[in-house]
């Protein structure tokens, strides 16, 4: 079987060498996981990646990203950027927000993307390993603030594989949007720790 590893698009924000894609696809490769579906050429785009219900979902994710050479962008409480660590999350692609600043931390992601040329923000809606109640709006409203599409992944860890499930372009109205994109996720994940499943996605979770 050809193993499908996008190549990704011009438009797209880029990291690393051929070398250094190389490796971490082996890496990657090596786990027994794959990719499936094509990245969609935009320079702007807020991309989820459900569901989390374990730290593996990170490593999976990292190695991949590395493997494909995409750059995102991740945010963190400015707190941590600290020596050493400070390095490190600079080179991942972390940047640092002040989440009790009186402009909201909405306002400030949406001030980074609008002063970048090109930039895909990564965020795990449910915002926990744990089994979550409900899907937190706050990259619908990065994703509507910034007027941006959301680009949706999901894993799949009965067959080992992350999914790109394509591009949504959010309309405003979050009940409705969120619904359609759960549709694009019905039957086409499955969780680590399905006990940790967050409320919302248990009804979406089909064996394929």
């Amino acid at each position: 079987m050809t193993i499908n590893f996008p190549k990704l698009p011009d438009q797209v924000p880029h990291r690393g060498t051929e070398k250094s894609r190389q490796f971490f696809k082996k890496l990657y490769l090596a786990q027994g996981w794959r990719f499936e579906g094509e990245f969609p050429n935009i320079p702007k785009a807020v991309a989820i990646v459900s569901p989390h219900t374990s730290n593996f979902d990170g490593l999976y994710a990292f190695l991949a990203m590395l493997g494909i050479g995409l750059k995102v962008t991740i945010f963190g409480k400015d707190s941590l950027f600290k020596p050493p660590f400070d390095k490190l999350f600079k080179w991942i692609g972390v940047i640092p927000v002040q989440r009790d600043s009186p402009h909201g931390l909405t306002h400030q992601i949406v001030h980074v993307i609008q002063s970048t040329d090109k930039i895909w923000i990564a965020i795990a809606p449910e915002g926990t390993r744990n089994q979550a109640e409900k899907i937190k709006s706050g990259f619908y409203h990065i994703a509507v603030g910034a007027n941006i599409p959301i680009v949706m992944f999901a894993f799949d860890y009965d067959h080992k594989v992350i999914r790109c499930l394509g591009i949504f372009h959010p309309t405003g109205d979050y009940d409705a949007d969120l619904a359609q994109i759960f549709n694009h996720y019905e039957g086409n994940f499955s969780p680590k720790n399905p006990t940790r499943l967050a409320k919302p996605l248990q009804k979406l979770f089909k064996k394929r």
